[in-house]
């Protein structure tokens, strides 16, 4: 595991052009290897203006090389005020080389996903949202959470295409195959998303050992309810250890304040951001949006409460029932256990197979 950059800050943004803007965002990264996995191979980089997590797979070191060159590449791009897809197509691509160097000739060989936002260079405050695999990226705003990227795996191409629904992915025995990676010698072709830089905008990053353990109903119950960026993150990652902790788990908490007013910002085209030490953390802005978090969908598994009884653990809404008895239901355990592989020959864009 490695991990590049400041934890538990808070940095103010200001806008310039015709006017100013004013933000101020605070995060808070944690990652675990979980109860089933020897090695962490996640790693993370929260670089300003830069945060992203890297999902490493391949034979004995090899994901925490791939997952660590990533992060590497990325922190290079910290410090900077805004950051444009080709500056990311290049790190990932300079990234694919050093794994080639780093991890040598494996017989399953060295690959990561990666997943994050950057400062983008659009006209309005923006997030770029980029990724290549299965971790993501969510949004919870107005007591709402929208997952703003698209798995790069066999069953989301499946669900897609209407071949399987989303509750036969959770068994399906290809759950664990993705589509694209980074490294394998291959050019990596992340996607890339625009999404507004908005006051009372909480943002997560987390690989798939999150997803795993929590559906998106036990994730925005965190997201809405914990204060601050720091006990957001640090909640979700304890609850999906005691779901099972099948996998590393790693998330990235991002809160977006408000601490001026907009001043006649006219086009912010070719504005720059400045990046100011502003203190420390400070809670999400309250207000309607809490309330309206209420959580009313059923857990992952689809069994019945009682079912969940037998356990004293904190119970969780959107929680798989792994978290009565430590173990996943059904048969998704057993594809859950399983190392993430690259498939050569999977739709729609060959790249690879997680192991």
């Amino acid at each position: 595991m490695t991990a590049r950059g400041e934890n538990g800050v808070r940095r103010r943004l200001n806008y310039r052009a015709g006017g100013e803007l004013e933000l101020e965002l605070s995060w808070f990264a944690v990652t675990d290897v979980g109860r089933r996995r020897e090695n962490n191979q996640d790693s993370y980089v929260t670089t300003p203006p830069v945060f992203a997590i890297a999902d490493g797979m391949g034979g004995h070191s090899a994901g925490e090389i791939a997952s660590a060159a990533v992060v590497r590449r990325l922190a290079e791009l910290g410090g900077r005020e805004l950051v444009s897809e080709q500056d990311i197509d290049e790190t990932l691509s300079d990234a694919v080389d050093d794994i080639e160097l780093d991890a040598g000739d494996t017989e399953l060989g060295a690959g990561t996903t990666v997943t994050g936002v950057v400062l983008g260079t659009e006209a309005e405050p923006t997030w770029k949202v980029f990724n290549i695999g299965d971790s993501r990226v969510y949004q919870y705003f107005k007591g709402a959470l929208s997952q703003i990227t698209v798995d790069h795996s066999v069953v989301q191409h499946l669900i897609d295409t209407g071949a399987i629904t989303e509750e036969e992915a959770e068994v399906h025995p290809h759950a664990n195959v993705i589509t694209r990676a980074v490294g394998f010698n291959e050019a990596p072709i992340p996607d890339y998303t625009s999404l507004a830089l908005i006051p009372g905008q909480r943002i997560l990053i987390c690989s798939d050992g999150l997803t795993k353990e929590l559906t998106d109903v036990g994730i925005q119950h965190f997201l809405a309810t914990e204060p601050t960026a720091e006990s957001a993150a640090r909640s979700l990652v304890r609850h999906a250890l005691e779901n099972a902790g099948r996998d590393n788990v790693t998330v990235v908490v991002i809160d977006v304040h408000a601490v001026g007013d907009v001043v006649d910002t006219g086009s912010l085209a070719g504005s720059g951001i400045e990046l100011v030490e502003a203190g420390g953390s400070a809670p999400l802005e309250s207000g309607a949006s809490r309330a309206a978090a209420a959580v009313t969908a059923s857990p992952r598994s689809g069994r019945e409460d009682a079912d969940r009884a037998s356990t004293d653990r904190e119970q969780v809404p959107g929680a798989d029932d792994a978290s009565a008895d430590g173990f996943a239901d059904d048969r998704s355990a057993e594809y859950d256990d399983l190392e993430p592989v690259i498939l050569p020959d999977a739709p729609p864009t060959p790249r690879a197979e997680r192991a």
